[in-house]
Parts: C-alpha cells; structure tokens; sequence
C-alpha cells in the first residue's frame, strides 16, 4: 500500500511545492504590481499638487504684475508729475485721478504717495482721503522694504512682478520706462496677505517736469476671497481661497503660504485634480483583479463566470443609476423621491415623527432659456442643483423632477422644521449664480406638505405639496407656503375648469358677445366691443374673470384668443360700417407669432384690418422692449387700430401715451362710478381727456351705467361711451337691430331737437297764436 501510494505521494508533493512556488511568485508579482500602481498614483497626485501650486505662485505674480500695471498707467504721466510729483500736492486731483480711481476701479484698498525723502504726503483709505502720516505709519515697516527695493534695486525679498518687468523691458525707448523705478511683493499686512507695490512718478513725455529724486506711488491690495475668486478663475480653480487656518476636508490641498519676506500668511487651499486616482481607483483594483485570476488558474472558466456576472451586475447597477437620477443635475428623479419617501413615511408611522416635503419651482425660467439660451438654462440647472446641495443637511434628501423644479425630502422632522426649510430654501436663492461669467439673480416659489397633517401616502403628500407650490406662484412667486383644504379644493376645481374648457373650444361651445359703443355726438352706435361668453352644460354661465386666468396659466389662451379672433372677424361681416373692439391679453401678446397670426385670420376671413381696435391692457406695457414696439408698430402697418384699455389703474404711466402710439385710450370704470360721487374723479376723467385728445386719439369712458354719467362725460369731451345705459352685452344677431334702433332715436330726437328750435323761433318772431 504504500509502495503504491509513494510516486502518488511524492507528485501531491511535488505539485504541492510547485503550487506553493507558483503563489508565492505570483504573490510578489502582484505585491509588486500593486506597489507599483499605487506608488504611480500617488506620485501623479504629488505632481499634480506641485504643478497647481506653481501655477497658484505663478498666478499671485501675475497678479502683482497687474497691480503695477494699474499704478503705471497713472505713474508714468506728465499730469501726474505736475499734481503730485512736486512738494505742492494737488489734492483734489489726487483724490480723483488717483485715491477714487485705484479704489474704485481696480480695487485698491490703501494709496500712499511718498516724497523724495520716502515720507508720506498723501494717503487714500478705503475710498476715502486719510491722514498721510497716522495711516503709513501702520504701515511703514512693510512699505519700506518695497520702496527701499524700488529705489536703490535688488533686495532680500522674493522675486516677483515678472511679468511686468520683462514687459518694460520690451518699452526701456520710453521716457517712462527709462526714469521709472518699481518694486511689488506679496507681503504680510495685519496678519493677512496683501499685494504691496510701489513705483516712480515719472513723466512719460516732457523729461524737464521730473526735478530730483522722483515722488513714489505706493498701492496695498488685500489677497481677499475676490482677488483669489479671479485667480481661480483663471485657474479654472474655482474654490481657491487663502485661509489663516489649514483646511481639513476630502479632496482639499491645504498649502502653506508664504510672503516674500518669509512670514507665514494663512493657507492656499483649492481641490486638486488629482490625476493619479484613475490609477488608484480603477486600474488597481483591475490589477488586483487579474492577478487574483492568473492565480487561480484552475477555476479560469469560474472566474470567468464570476467576472461576467460582475460585469452584468455593473451594466445593471448603471441602469438602476439612471432609471432613478437625473443625467443633467445627478440629483434623485421624480420615482426615486417616491420612493424614498414610502420609506420615510413607513419609518414615521413606527416612530411618530414628521415628514417634510417641499417642492421648489424657479421662477421665470423661461425667460432665462428664451434670453440666453437652452445651454445657459442648463447650466443654470447644474448651479441650483449644486446650491441645494451645500445648503441642505445630511437629512434631507433632494430630488429635481424636471425642467426647473425640485423637491426635498426631510426625514425625521419636527413640527418647526417645515419653517426652517422653507427659510433655508429662500436664504439659498439670496446670492447670484454664475452662469457662464454672467451673475443671474433668481427667486423661488416653494411649496410645503408635511406628514401626517398633510397626507399619510406618498402620493398625498407629493400632490398637496404641488398643490402648496401652485398657489405661491399664484400669489405672485419668490414665497413660500403650506399646503391647506382649501388649496385642494381651489386647484380640483380649476382643473376641472381647465378640462370643461378645452373641450368647449374644441367643440365650439364658446360664443361673444357684443357691447355697444356710442357716439357723443351723434348718440349712435359707431362700434363694439366683443366679449367672450360660456355656458357651462351643468354650471351655467362662468365668468371670464373665472376661466381666462385659467387660460392664460395652462397655455390656453394662444389658442382661444385666435378662436375669440376670428370669430370676431366673421361676425364683423355683419356690420362693416361699426368698429369692433377685441382685448388682446397679455399672455397672447406675448406670443411669437401673434402678428403672423392675424395676417392668416384677414386672409382666410377676408376681413378689413381697418375695422378692428386691438385693445392692450398696461400689463403688457410693463415689459417695454422693443419687440412690444415692434409687434405694435406691425400691427398699424397691417391696418388695425390699437387701444390703451382700462387706463388709469394698475400701473398707469404717461410714458405709454409718448413711446406708443394708439388710436384710442379707454378710461377706467372705477373713475366712470366716481362722477357723481364728488369732483376729484371728474378732475382725473378732465385730464385724460385733455391729455388724450391733446395726442390725437379718441377717448372712450367704460362702465357707463346712469344718463347723469353719459351726460356729464359727454359734456366733458369724450368721444364714445359704453355701458350698461346703452346695453348689456348682446349676442351678435341683435347687433344690426340695436344699430337701427340706436340710429332711429337719434334722428328722432334730431327731428324734436328741430321742431323745438323752429317753435322757439317762431315765440320770438311773433307768428306764434
């Protein structure tokens, strides 16, 4: 047996030792390897970080070049020499030329001016002029070691401004350059760094104005979160900042910092790029990876296997990824937030404690894609995201769910949370986002549900807290608010009106009406004016002040203000000698191809621009731009005539009657009811009238609902009148018979107006029995 076993045993034994030989070289090789790996990685970061900091060193020296730069450009100046180079300073021009303009322009915090002698003469502290000899006398210490090199050349101090000296190099023809002496430096000033320069006041063209040792300017500009803010972007570092205390957080070089004269000043920070985490983070696990499979070379097809599964896992961890992220922000989408908050609320219901949820919507988006462009609008996206961010807690869990709206989830919470998140939530909107180079100021509408005052579901809470959202906006946006019952109620009941009234206009169920206009010299009727009416099958009758704010929110109201269009100019057909009036709303002003629109709509109804006044609300006046002027002025090429509408409230400005041109204005019914009230509304109703008929235009007075009021305006000059006096709002088959109704009492009351006269006539010449 054992003879049999040997040669059996001696092969274990010998594949065993061969084995053993085979992991342990392989065991060294992958040692190596990995040493290897993580020795190039980390000596790639290292590099790195020396790289940015030079590029950091070689910033800072550009940046005392700059400040050189900007001295000179007053320094070297005949002006100069004659108003503070001589022992007679011109103070008032040195505080223009020089202490306002530094400070004011390039940002210079302190500017001295020394004599021949290196004594102070003038000074200019924080925008305003200082005592020349208390404030350099803070200062003298470190002023001197920049003026001492200046005058009498090198020195113990670190070389910097570089750039600006082998500029001048390039101009030493130039008297400037050739009398011109300067010293910057990066030195400590008051515990803090600061770029410290000083140069010449020489003159750059008539060399007999410099006498003697020349005057010195001297500049100190503080290394504060602004200057290293332009040196990181540059950079493209944009979170380098000088710190008196080393920063500790992941990802962060914290570097000591140095003045030329040797003292300590603070820490550059900033994140480095760090090149070498490929290799760490990727190829060394790859590497560990497959030396642990050349090890294992008997189960290849297991690791095979195995390794095809992790890819799979990968591929599928990736899609999970994204199926509930957003790809432009990284935040959590709309189902993750779901999700999450299921769990959230589960865990409440266990622990009695709150849910918070807040939705936030960015106002006016829009206007920032439309302005500047849909790459802009995301990036914008991008800085919200980024701002949510470092403003919320380790709690709070935030989600953006399209387009300019996003949510956040707070988990526990307590009954005040909800106020401070929306507190939070604005106070992250109070600074402006860089977009581009471009600082865009932006509010926010914010919305609030909480559980389980608010809702028990995910569902719930999600709804109302959209609900809350909708009415902030409503409420004229940059707020925050709770949601109510009431605000389910309010926003069910718009909706439905939202759904009835798309279906009316897709089934002509819409009809206008039309409400006289009235000639204050003829008392007939010249024109009309069409309004929108609704029938509701079950409701009845809803108002437009109901149903259009619904349009105008739901974009709506293009399609229904072209319905209310070209009806109107059907209906017109009717009547071709009267003028028909249409409110244009706001919203349908503003949309793009309005002027294009009712080009077709005369086209295909074969409608006369000519009969149609086009009336304007001051809301859209309010966004005075030239495509408001160009729109307006393309519309009276066309033929139609415009109207300013319900003038005298809301933001009324006379400005609108001298930049636009209308052919009629329409003062307000508030004032009309004021007549005969007292004589303050009559002196306002005088002054329109005057103002308007002084500019060519008709006046016409709304809401005229006693014979006293259509007497009075008559008599006070307007043009036309309208009103319940006259007539409801009719439909427009009873316009032609009011139109000869109209026309028949007024010749018939020519006709008495006649009869009287002759009678009178008649009295006083005696022919009367």
């Amino acid at each position: 047996m054992s003879l049999k076993n040997g040669p059996e045993q001696n092969y274990r034994s010998d594949l065993d030792r061969f084995t053993r030989l085979i992991s342990w070289a392989f065991a060294l090789f992958a040692v190596a390897l990995i040493a290897v790996v993580v020795y190039a990685g980390w000596s790639a970061n290292r590099a790195a970080v020396q790289r940015e900091r030079q590029l950091v060193e070689n910033a800072l020296d550009d940046g005392v070049s700059r400040v050189l730069d900007e001295q000179k450009s007053i320094a070297w100046w005949d002006d100069a020499v004659l108003h503070v180079g001589r022992p007679d300073v011109d103070f008032e021009w040195a505080d223009t030329e020089l202490g306002a303009f530094f400070n004011e322009t390039y940002g210079h915090d302190e500017i001295f001016i020394l004599n021949s002698q290196n004594e102070p003469v003038y000074a200019y502290i924080d925008g305003v002029r200082s005592d020349p000899r208390g404030s350099f006398e803070k200062r003298r210490a470190v002023i001197h070691m920049v003026v001492d090199e200046a005058r009498q050349g090198g020195g113990v101090l670190r070389a910097r401004a570089r750039a600006f000296n082998e500029g001048q190099g390039n101009y030493r023809a130039l008297l400037g350059a050739q009398n011109a002496a300067w010293s910057g430096h990066i030195l400590d000033v008051d515990g803090r760094p600061a770029a410290v320069s000083a140069i010449t006041i020489v003159p750059n063209v008539d060399a007999s104005l410099l006498h003697g040792t020349p005057y010195m300017l001297v500049s100190i500009v503080e290394i504060d979160a602004a200057f290293m803010g332009d040196l990181g972007h540059q950079l493209l570092m944009p979170d380098l900042t000088v710190a008196n205390d080393k920063s500790h957080r992941a990802g962060v070089v914290a570097e000591a910092f140095f003045a030329d004269d040797g003292a300590a000043v603070g820490y550059l920070s900033w994140t480095s790029k760090k090149p070498g985490q490929g290799l760490l983070m990727i190829i060394l696990p790859m590497v560990i990876l497959g030396v642990a499979g050349a090890t294992m070379f008997a189960m290849h097809m297991i690791r095979r296997v195995k390794h095809a599964s992790g890819e799979l896992a990968d591929r599928e961890e990736q899609a999970r990824y994204k199926s509930r992220h957003d790809a432009l922000s990284q935040l959590a989408n709309r189902s993750h937030f779901a999700e999450v908050l299921s769990e959230k609320l589960s865990e409440q219901d266990s622990k009695g404690s709150s849910v918070v949820v807040a939705y936030i919507d960015v106002d006016r988006f829009k206007d920032i894609n439309d302005t500047l462009g849909h790459a802009a609008g995301d990036e914008l996206i991008k800085e919200v995201a980024n701002r949510l961010k470092s403003y919320m807690g380790p709690s709070d869990f935030i989600s953006r769910f399209g387009g300019d709206e996003f949510a956040v989830l707070r988990a526990p919470a307590s009954v005040d949370d909800g106020d401070a998140l929306a507190d939070l939530l604005r106070i992250a909107f109070n600074d402006a986002f860089n977009v581009y180079g471009q600082k865009i100021r932006l509010t926010a509408s914010i919305g609030l549900a909480m559980a389980p005052d608010h809702g028990r579901t995910h569902e719930e809470l999600m709804r109302n807290a959209d609900i809350a959202l909708y009415e902030a906006k409503k409420h004229g946006r940059d707020r925050a608010m709770f949601f109510c019952a009431n605000m389910a109620w309010d926003v069910e009941r718009r909706r439905h009106i939202e759904l009835a009234l798309r279906e009316a206009l897709e089934n002509e169920e819409l009809t206008l009406h039309y409400q006289p206009l009235v000639s204050c010299r003829t008392n007939e009727i010249t024109g009309v004016e069409a309004l929108l009416r609704w029938r509701h099958p079950t409701q009845g009758d809803i108002s437009p002040a109901v149903f259009i704010p619904i349009a105008e929110e739901t974009g709506l109201m293009p399609a229904l203000g072209e319905w209310i269009l070209k009806r109107a100019m059907l209906d017109a057909r009717q009547w071709p000698h009267i003028q028909v009036a249409i409110n244009l709303s706001p919203v349908q002003f503003r949309h793009v191809d309005l002027d294009v629109m009712l080009a077709d709509l005369v086209k295909k109804t074969n409608a006369d621009p000519r009969q149609f006044v086009l009336e304007i609300t001051e809301g859209v006046l309010l966004e005075s731009t030239d495509r408001t002027r160009t729109i307006l002025e393309s519309l009276r090429k066309m033929g139609f005539k415009t109207a300013l509408d319900d003038f005298g409230t809301g933001y009324s400005s006379l400005s609108y009657l001298c930049e636009y041109k209308f052919d009629k204005i329409k003062i307000d019914r508030t004032f009309v009811r004021g007549v005969s009230a007292g004589k303050r509304a009559m002196t306002v109703i005088q002054a329109v009238i005057t103002i308007g008929r002084g500019l060519g235009m008709d006046v016409v007075a709304e809401g005229v609902e006693t014979e006293a009021e259509a007497s009075v305006l008559s008599l006070a000059g307007c043009n036309e009148i309208q009103g319940f006096f006259f007539s409801r709002p009719v439909p427009s088959e009873k316009i032609a018979g009011l139109i000869e109704e109209f026309k028949a009492n007024a010749a018939a009351a020519a006709m008495e107006r006649d009869n009287a006269r002759g009678q009178f006539l008649r009295t006083i010449n005696g022919t009367e029995n």
